[in-house]
């Protein structure tokens, strides 16, 4: 006479195993703790104001400069500004000022002027 057997009792059953006993709790990974903030120092908000005090070091625009001293430097607040995020985790801004006969656009990547377009 021939007894059939279910696969998990089959499997069990070769290994010397019961069905009776629990199965061990999984094990959990503890999360991993965020990234440390970037110290960027202060930044441009989207309303153009710089985020905290802005230590006035460059003496003219360049690049490398910080956003807030670009504002310093320009000596009035912005057009508009754009920030966001590549997909690299960089923090990517975008200035505009509106200059009598044309229009300047600075491009900051983590804080540093990458690039001006005239």
């Amino acid at each position: 006479m021939a007894v059939l057997m279910g696969v998990g009792t089959l499997a069990l059953a070769g290994c010397g195993g019961s069905t009776d006993r629990a199965a061990p709790p999984p094990v959990v990974a503890a999360p991993k703790p965020p990234p440390p903030a970037p110290s960027w120092g202060p930044v441009l908000a989207q309303d153009g104001s710089c985020t905290g005090s802005v230590p006035a070091t460059a003496t003219e625009i360049a690049p490398g400069i910080p956003e807030c001293e670009l504002v310093r430097l320009k000596g009035h607040p912005p057009t508009d500004v754009l920030v966001g995020e590549s997909g690299r985790g960089q923090r990517e801004v975008q200035v505009l000022y509106t200059e009598p006969g044309a229009k300047e656009l600075y491009f900051f990547v983590n804080n540093r002027l990458d690039r001006i377009v005239k």
